[in-house]
């Protein structure tokens, strides 16, 4: 058996283990056209490498889904209810920590919703990946791209600033149907998070206190999301909520965190009235926001006026808070709070 039949075993080997645990063989030679023997080769393989468990007597063995555990499948978008392929074809088929459960559940379902309302694609495929410490979930769609969907969306220029958007969250094209909450909740799920769409990626790292940063771009039309989380987090659903809540209660979604570095890039200055003004864009629909300069090395007393005096002098009820500012920074934005 080739390395290429292999993988794609591994793609369907889990639902087959659990529904032909006793004629498993029968089925591969069915499905692929193996040989007898070909198909024993393989289902021994399977079990040396963790993806099934074997049980059982040598003439009746049964088997059942080892602790590498795998589901892809492909749907069309048009009229997909994203709960049916989740409870149908995925959650039967792995064994995961019911917070863990709860959190990949709501990414799957949020990530295949934005392909199906958001995407403007005709096909999703989703994958899902058990180890023995994670979780793996990837979602690709052939749509118009997340990046290009927000910038017609929204009048933006650069996939950077599109970005500097999603980041804030509450983020809809369709405002009347959503509450812009999926993808952002799904990010902070994560332990991993990338987003590939049209030649440009970004990806975040929960250990990492620097946010979002770009990544290594796939050159693929459409989406494609991936998140892992592990399978001893102590990182729920609840938690995550109750983060983003300035009630701590996880019911509104009032607080935010704007990364300048999505603006300026790694280590330049932010000069311009303009930059301000795109930091400021939709943060009427939040209480507090954390304004992080984590990354930038000066700004220009046009952007600390415009942000700080001007924008906040229009939005009382917004509170701006600034963090990881270099000294001088700090007095430009005490100067233009006096002035």
């Amino acid at each position: 058996m080739t390395r290429l039949v292999f993988d794609h075993l591994t793609n369907w080997i889990t639902a087959a283990a659990s529904e032909h645990s006793h004629d498993l063989a029968t089925h591969i030679e069915e499905r692929t056209g193996a040989s007898h023997r070909a198909a024993l080769a393989a289902l021994k393989r399977l079990v040396d490498a963790g993806w099934l468990v074997r049980s059982g007597t040598r003439a009746r063995p049964v088997f059942a889904p080892g602790a590498l555990r795998q589901v892809a499948r492909s749907y069309t978008l048009y009229g997909l209810q994203e709960d049916l392929p989740w409870q149908r074809d995925f959650a039967p088929h792995f064994a995961l920590p019911k917070p863990v459960e709860r959190m990949i559940r709501h990414g799957f379902t949020e990530l295949v919703n934005n392909a199906a309302d958001h995407s403007g694609g005709s096909s999703v495929t989703v994958s899902l990946r058990q180890t023995p410490t994670h979780v793996q979930l990837l979602v690709s769609d052939d749509g118009i791209g997340v990046f290009d969907k927000i910038c017609n969306a929204f009048q933006l220029e650069d996939p950077q600033h599109a970005m500097l958007e999603l980041s804030k969250g509450r983020l809809t094209s369709a405002p009347d149907a959503h509450t812009g909450r999926g993808l952002f909740f799904s990010s902070q799920l994560a332990d991993v998070f990338d987003i590939h769409a049209n030649n440009t990626a970004y990806q975040r790292r929960a250990w990492e206190s620097s946010g979002w940063k770009k990544g290594r771009a796939l050159p693929r039309q459409g989406s494609s999301i991936y998140m892992a989380i592990a399978l001893n987090t102590t990182r729920t659903l609840d938690s995550v909520m109750e983060a983003w809540s300035l009630q701590g209660d996880g019911i509104e979604f009032d607080r935010t965190v704007v990364q300048l570095r999505l603006l300026a890039g790694e280590g330049q200055a932010l000069d311009s009235r303009a930059q301000a003004r795109r930091v400021g864009l939709r943060l009427t629909t939040f209480k507090r926001a954390t304004i992080d300069f984590e990354g930038v090395t000066d700004v220009g007393h046009g952007f600390t006026d415009e942000l700080f005096r001007v924008f906040a002098k229009a939005n009382p009820q917004i509170e701006l808070v600034a963090t990881n500012t270099t000294p001088r920074i700090e007095a430009l934005i005490k100067s233009a709070r006096a002035g």
